[in-house]
């Protein structure tokens, strides 16, 4: 198993968690979650990197950056995921396996919240498990980034 990174990549609002509507996102916040995310990276042994931004092109940028610096990205694109080609097309820019988490079942909301744009360019998506999502997007990454290195 080689030296593995990550980025964890949280979109839009995800900064008020514990602050905004907690009967959908829970009372965590975004540092509690990141702690809980860093606690199973290094469980896996594999190193993360995290960033938070409420402008899209920011997360664009990011994204870009990520080629040729971590292995996968696990990414909340908070409302962004339901209408950015943008952060769609980084995405698919990158060709980095990705994962899309969600705190809450974005199926279980309103309707504009169960298309997401950047699923057609992502691994796979968990959504509904609350913070747990991060965790199981985590596992999911590191599952196709030890798969890969076997091939």
């Amino acid at each position: 198993m080689g030296s593995r990174k990550i980025a964890v990549i949280q979109g839009p609002n995800l900064n008020m968690l514990g602050r905004r509507e907690i009967g959908i996102y829970g009372g965590k916040t975004l540092e509690q979650i990141n702690n809980e995310i860093r606690h199973e990276g290094e469980r896996l042994g594999i190193g993360l990197d995290f960033y938070q931004s409420n402008v899209e092109g920011f997360l664009v940028d990011y994204i870009h950056s990520c080629a040729g610096k971590v292995q996968g990205i696990v990414i909340n694109a908070g409302a962004y995921t339901h209408y950015s080609v943008a952060l769609r097309d980084a995405l698919g820019a990158v060709r980095l396996p990705a994962i899309e988490v969600h705190i809450s079942n974005i199926y279980k909301r309103e309707p504009f919240r169960h298309l997401s744009y950047i699923a057609p360019v992502c691994a796979g998506q968990v959504c509904g498990f609350g913070s747990y999502s991060y965790i199981l997007g985590l596992r999911a990454l590191a599952d196709i980034l030890e798969k890969a290195e076997r091939e």
